[in-house]
């Protein structure tokens, strides 16, 4: 991609900002970068205290908003949530509470709900299978917000807990993966014999489609939420102008995590992301 980088502490500018648990959501913002080059980002993996999984929806909640009042203070004007467990448990509270109180000019947005909007697009049998995290899949989000748009659709759900930490340990494309990629999607398919589609409704799971494809009947479709996350923003963008306006535009990509060993960040994130990234370590806490 031959991106151009600048690495300091505070960003500049009024970049848009991308945020995840871990590294799952470069594989949203790789999509959102090709859709959309010539902006400014700044992306934050909350690796230190990843996965957020199982942790509950209060923890989550405070994780979450942390690290958006973090991209805050660097010029954000707009965060995406790359994250469905954040998304799932998080964005509600933050959109309804804590930005009129504190940030009524911010806007925070989530995967969920454009995912939710052209999944039932992707079905003939009209019956669908979701894959997620343990907090994604308890929550109920998905279920909500594809019968709000696809009522007609039959949804089954599985939560596969051992992914994220295989994915973000680099373990995806190792032999031993296969085994729990076979464990939870036997698991779904035995829900019914009718899924044609499958929603991959966490972020760090495109890693592992390869070996979900492989473990699945040929006419399965299997459908990754970076190009719908993408577009949706693309609109979001195109509808709200007083927002698009407010960004700069300088082609700036910055990266940064809550885990002090940059090194093994920077290599993963590079694989998920598909060009070297080059990271810093923060605090969000020390911000807020």
């Amino acid at each position: 991609m031959g991106a151009f980088f600048i690495f300091v502490h505070m960003a500049s500018g009024n970049p848009i900002g991308i945020f995840d648990s871990g590294i799952g959501g470069l594989t949203v913002f790789r999509s959102i970068v090709e859709q959309l080059p010539g902006y400014d980002y700044i992306y934050l993996g909350d690796n230190g205290r990843a996965p957020y999984g199982n942790r509950s929806f209060k923890t989550i909640h405070q994780y979450t908003w942390e690290c958006v009042q973090w991209m805050f203070k660097q010029g954000c004007p707009l965060v995406v949530l790359a994250c469905n467990t954040a998304s799932a448990k998080a964005l509600r509270t933050i959109q309804q509470q804590d930005l009129p109180k504190k940030h009524a000019d911010k806007r925070v947005l989530g995967v969920i709900r454009p995912t939710a909007e052209v999944i039932g697009n992707y079905t003939q049998t009209k019956e669908i299978g979701v894959l997620g995290t343990t907090g994604t899949i308890q929550s109920g989000s998905y279920l909500i917000e594809i019968e709000h748009f696809f009522p007609e659709l039959k949804v089954h759900q599985q939560a596969c807990p051992l992914w994220v930490p295989l994915i973000e340990n680099g373990e995806y494309d190792k032999p031993g993966a296969d085994y729990y990629v076979q464990l939870y999607l036997d698991q779904l398919m035995q829900q019914s014999p009718d899924i044609d589609t499958i929603l991959l409704a966490c972020t760090h799971y495109p890693l592992l489609k390869d070996k979900i494809k492989a473990h699945l009947p040929a006419h399965v479709n299997v459908v990754a939420q970076g190009d719908i996350v993408a577009s949706s923003l693309v609109d979001y963008l195109n509808r709200h102008t007083e927002i698009e306006q407010t960004l700069t535009k300088t082609g700036n990509r910055q990266f940064y995590t809550t885990i002090d060993d940059t090194a093994t960040f920077d290599h993963h994130a590079s694989l998920f992301f598909n060009d070297e990234v080059k990271s810093e370590y923060v605090d969000v806490r020390e911000c807020i």
